[in-house]
């Protein structure tokens, strides 16, 4: 049993975590993302929320501070009439959790496919609001 630790990350997350260097990125990705077909390594969390997730993550993550915009998502496909009001409290998350205000990077999205597929990690989620996919790029600790 470790103390601090949120209760929410999988010891493979946590494995995964610690293995990424400065600039390395995470893909958070929902319940209906193609992740084990992308992945180079695969964490299962299938029972949470992308946002519960991503709330763990960063009490332990440093976001990547030398770049604009660390944190990606990716875009609605044109024409989709979805508001992906998620982004709102990916946003809300990551302001209350880190000193940053970042704007979130939107990745068209077989671009965003692209990218993952060359990022540290995927872990999948059970999120199931739409445009629930995120990545993250880990900075350094200060």
């Amino acid at each position: 049993m470790l103390i601090g630790i949120p209760g929410v990350l999988p010891p493979k997350l946590l494995k995964v975590m610690c293995e990424m260097g400065h600039g390395d990125e995470l893909v958070l990705a929902d319940a209906h993302f193609p992740a084990a077909s992308h992945a180079q390594r695969l964490v299962r969390c299938d029972g949470q929320g992308t946002v519960e997730l991503l709330e763990a993550i960063l009490q332990l993550l440093p976001l990547d501070d030398y770049v604009d915009q660390p944190v990606a998502v990716m875009s609605v496909v044109p024409g989709d009439p979805v508001v992906p009001t998620i982004w709102d409290s990916y946003a809300s998350v990551i302001k209350q959790k880190t000193e940053l205000t970042v704007s979130l990077e939107k990745i068209e999205r077989f671009s965003f496919y692209e990218r993952s597929a060359k990022a540290y990690a995927i872990a999948t989620t059970g999120e199931c609001a739409q445009y629930g996919n995120l990545i993250l790029k880990k900075g350094i600790v200060r």
